[in-house]
């Protein structure tokens, strides 16, 4: 069991403390425990995967930098919010394609849903300063960090 986090997309064992998402005991469990949502047979896996888009979060020197994939999404269609002052919001819509009388599907892949991801910034992070830019589908929001005041050290000069 790996507790370095992975660039690969695997999973990794990581605890982080800024999270707001709700572990669950059992969610590798056969049965459906008290924290997982309903399952329900009329929402297709793609949807679901939509649904829980990932998103990477890395720190620099500078700040916090988050990165999604969402192919196929205008910037129109995504917004990114800051709630209670220190949580950032990350959300948006997939719509399905609307469905002709004569046309005949044969198979649908593609994604189509809400997400919404939310993340609890340290007290460092300039809420007030917050970037967000998107290109070839990927969203990158840029959270700029303050700067860490180094303590003034005095020497004291020794007697004796």
């Amino acid at each position: 069991m790996s507790l370095v986090p992975s660039v690969f997309g695997r999973r990794s064992n990581v605890f982080d403390p800024f999270s707001l998402d709700l572990w669950d005991p059992f969610k590798d469990w056969p049965f459906n425990s008290a924290l997982s949502a309903p399952v329900r047979s009329d929402l297709s896996n793609e949807t679901s995967q939509f649904a829980a888009t990932r998103i990477d979060w890395k720190e620099t020197p500078e700040g916090h930098v988050f990165k999604a994939d969402l192919p196929g999404l205008k910037k129109e269609e995504v917004k990114v919010e800051v709630e209670e002052g220190n949580i950032l919001q990350i959300s948006g819509e997939r719509s399905r394609d609307k469905e002709e009388k004569n046309d005949t599907w044969h198979r649908i892949e593609r994604s189509s849903g809400k997400f919404l991801r939310r993340f609890r910034m340290p007290e460092n992070a300039k809420m007030d300063q917050i970037k967000a830019s998107m290109e070839n589908g990927v969203l990158t929001v840029t959270v700029p960090k303050e700067e860490v005041k180094k303590p003034d050290v005095k020497a004291i000069e020794i007697s004796g």
